[in-house]
């Protein structure tokens, strides 16, 4: 969720709700819907400024402007009792000890269910929102991250589980002798701890990760729990599968230890034809001038002077994220597409989609489970409520039927619900310091 759908187009769409980005009642009301459909999480994405791209597309588009992740989720603990509640939050203008204690905090607020999605910030724009001229260098960025993740894990490792002993007779509210001083001093980060707050429900908020890039998937293969994929065919999701597990076996890390579920674009119908005439018309909402927006915001190039109805020029290197251009520039040459529909392909959705009948969609991502494409998937809904309700009331009962998907939550942490171990205490073991 973004925090509603990712396509351009889905605030037009015949019965969506327009105002949902910024309804907490409609919100409250789609994770209460996916919790009763046993969902793992609501997996709320973000970024750090209006999108960098002409006032023309940004006028058009209800993705550019959304609620502040915490805020919305720490509300949506309070409204429901057992689905996951995931935000992104970036390693590259925020600081660790931030991090830290705000998803510690979601992680007692919602009893156990906080996860946190890695991400360094590409969109120029926003490093001028934090002070800077200029972006951080693609490589710096993951350099960064992978020591603000070992600053944030050793954060919430601050106190023993049974630190806070409060001994109402003896007037001792915590021992000493349970909380540990991190004291890192690192190449980017300074940080000494401890955190001010008691270990999380779950020892760490699941980890999720989203990066592709080689850098990404190298701190995703150390770091990452999850990993929010872009896989665009079953074939490059069978590799990309196979190139993560076998990262984490060469360092020692147990490959069931990491869920991959790429993103998948939903659109259900009585029949394929009506589905994929759904995806047309929902398509055929987004404006071009939203789409040739949105695509030079994410080849972070602009294309708008050349012919619309011609290819795709060359894309030249620049300093923002490289797997997201990679992807399109693919899509282009693979499909001798046109800047205009590319540009229509990047307003709506570029990525995986499940377009068809309940039973033609269950049958694909039972395909991609079988033959080691994903261990899930991160459903994307293409318009709200129309798009969740069909997916809800008509897919997932389907996936049951088919015995690959539960029907009763059987824990009641995020963690119980992705089959994850629970981290032991990197400073504590067994009561010992």
């Amino acid at each position: 969720m973004r925090p509603v759908s990712i396509h351009t187009g889905a605030w037009r769409y015949p019965g969506a709700f327009p105002d949902a980005n910024f309804s907490f009642g409609h919100l409250r009301d789609f994770a209460r819907r996916l919790e009763a459909a046993k969902f793992d999480a609501f997996f709320m994405a973000d970024h750090l400024a209006v999108l960098n791209m002409p006032v023309d597309a940004l006028k058009r588009s209800h993705t550019v402007t959304s609620f502040e992740p915490f805020t919305l989720l720490s509300a949506l603990a309070g409204a429901t009792e057992r689905i996951g509640l995931v935000a992104t939050a970036s390693t590259t203008f925020d600081e660790p000890y931030h991090i830290a204690r705000r998803f510690a905090s979601l992680d007692h607020i919602s009893a156990g269910r906080a996860g946190w999605n890695i991400v360094t910030t590409a969109n120029p724009d926003a490093a001028l929102n934090f002070g800077y001229e200029s972006q951080m260098d693609h490589d710096a960025r993951y350099v960064r991250a992978r020591e603000f993740y070992d600053v944030v894990t050793g954060l919430w490792d601050s106190f023993a589980d049974d630190a806070f002993v409060r001994d109402v007779d003896k007037g001792i509210y915590f021992d000493p002798a349970r909380m540990h001083v991190l004291d890192h001093k690192g190449p980017s980060l300074s940080v000494r701890g401890p955190l001010n707050i008691a270990r999380p429900v779950q020892g760490w908020p699941v980890i999720v990760q989203a990066g592709s890039s080689e850098p990404g998937r190298q701190l995703a293969a150390e770091t990452a729990e999850v990993i929010f994929a872009a896989t665009g065919s079953l074939e490059i999701g069978k590799r990309f599968y196979a190139d993560i597990k076998q990262r984490m076996h060469k360092i020692g890390r147990d490959p069931g230890s990491l869920k991959i579920l790429p993103a998948a674009f939903v659109v259900v119908g009585d029949t394929m034809e009506q589905a994929r005439e759904r995806r047309a018309l929902l398509d055929g909402l987004v404006h071009y001038e939203s789409g040739i927006g949105s695509l030079n915001s994410m080849l972070d190039y602009d294309v708008s002077g050349f012919d619309p109805d011609g290819p795709l020029p060359e894309i030249p290197e620049t300093n923002a994220g490289k797997s997201q251009r990679e992807r399109l520039v693919d899509l282009a040459r693979a499909g001798n597409l046109t800047i205009r529909q590319l540009a229509q392909k990047a307003g709506s959705y570029a990525g995986l989609a499940f377009v068809g009948t309940p039973a033609s969609i269950a049958d694909e991502m039972e395909q991609w489970l079988v033959e080691e494409g994903s261990d899930g998937f991160n459903v994307m809904f293409p318009w709200l409520p129309g798009g969740l309700d069909d997916f809800v009331d008509r897919v997932v009962p389907e996936l049951q039927r088919r015995g690959i998907f539960r029907k009763e939550y059987e824990g009641s942490t995020l963690r119980d619900h992705l089959g994850l171990a629970r981290p032991a205490n990197r400073f504590f073991e067994d009561g010992q310091k």
